[in-house]
């Protein structure tokens, strides 16, 4: 997925100014505003959506709660929202993979992610990253290293994600593919339990989100070999990308965004966008992110509607490769 750091940030610059000044209509904003996530507390993406609802007060609305509606990964969180007023009284922060990857992952969805959400701004992005455990030796040090030792150590060669299906189970199994060693994937219910196995030596690596890894690779527990990014990322500048040891097809950032439902006004649509962007410029926030290894990403919304176009088509031809079959 061809996109970078600068020009997600840099590219609604120019609209920021429209995009304060909002519609005299509008000018009151609503009494409440819930912002509905797929994904329990604790997690970035909730860290993500608290810190941007606070600073949603009082311009959009006079308050602004943060709902966790969990389960199907990710999908009872774009049910809700999908079957809501689109009075912008009801808001989606999600992932990608719902309105994406789940196309090719799920036989049939309850909704059309292309048709029944108006994109409103991007909030946060991030890198994955091959972690490897005290399993794998420490004289493996790039992702290539991974691969022979995998080939030499058969019964050995496998890696955990936070679940069958999710983007860090596709982005291991194309690596798998793609060096040529049969890499099993053994899914967990979320990335903490997959990262205490790979600590505790019961497998031998895992692909996460970089924020999952970071407090284990400074205590000196695990090791991160590769990130996925175009770039090597802002908070691992020690660490080489995919692309720079030959996985060119595999260069991928994850990102969240703000969906509102299909029928919202333009007027509604802009509001919210002003709201996010200026949630996202304000320092304190950028702080908030940092600490979780993630970077802002306000766009505008035809620029999140072209992104996740764009991400579709990165997982239509990634799960081709693998040879994915929806149960």
């Amino acid at each position: 997925m061809r996109i970078t750091r600068r020009h997600l940030v840099q590219s609604t610059a120019a609209a920021l100014a429209f995009g304060a000044l909002g519609n005299p209509g509008w000018a009151q904003g609503l009494d409440t505003t819930r912002v509905i996530i797929g994904f329990a507390p604790g997690g970035t993406i909730d860290l993500a959506g608290r810190r941007i609802a606070d600073r949603l007060q009082p311009a959009y609305a006079k308050a602004a709660i943060v709902e966790n509606k969990t389960g199907a990964g990710g999908q009872i969180a774009v049910q809700t929202v999908r079957a809501a007023a689109a009075d912008g009284a009801t808001v989606l922060l999600t992932p990608t993979s719902p309105l994406s990857l789940h196309l090719y992952t799920y036989k049939k969805l309850s909704y059309d992610p292309a048709h029944d959400f108006a994109p409103v701004s991007g909030a946060a992005m991030f890198d994955y990253a091959l972690a490897v455990g005290p399993m794998v030796p420490a004289s493996v040090k790039t992702v290539p290293e991974f691969a022979a030792w995998c080939k030499a150590h058969p019964d050995l060669a496998n890696f955990g994600s936070a679940g069958s299906g999710s983007a860090a189970h596709f982005i291991g199994a194309a690596l798998g593919r793609a060096s040529g060693v049969d890499l099993r994937h053994v899914a967990f219910r979320g990335s903490q339990p997959a990262l205490a196995d790979m600590i505790g030596g019961q497998i031998g690596a895992v692909v996460g989100p970089v924020g999952e890894f970071m407090p284990n690779v400074k205590a000196g527990k695990i090791r991160l070999l590769a990130t996925s990014g175009r770039k090597r990322g802002k908070f691992t500048p020690e660490t080489p990308t995919l692309s720079e040891q030959g996985f060119k097809e595999l260069a991928y950032v994850g990102w969240f965004g703000f969906f509102l439902p299909a029928k919202a006004s333009p007027e509604v649509v802009q509001k919210l966008n002003a709201g996010i962007r200026g949630a996202l410029a304000s320092q304190e926030v950028i702080d908030s992110l940092a600490g979780a290894y993630m970077e802002p990403l306000p766009t505008a919304p035809a620029e999140l509607g072209a992104m996740l176009k764009a991400e579709t088509e990165f997982w239509a031809g990634l799960v081709k490769t693998v040879g994915f079959t929806p149960d």
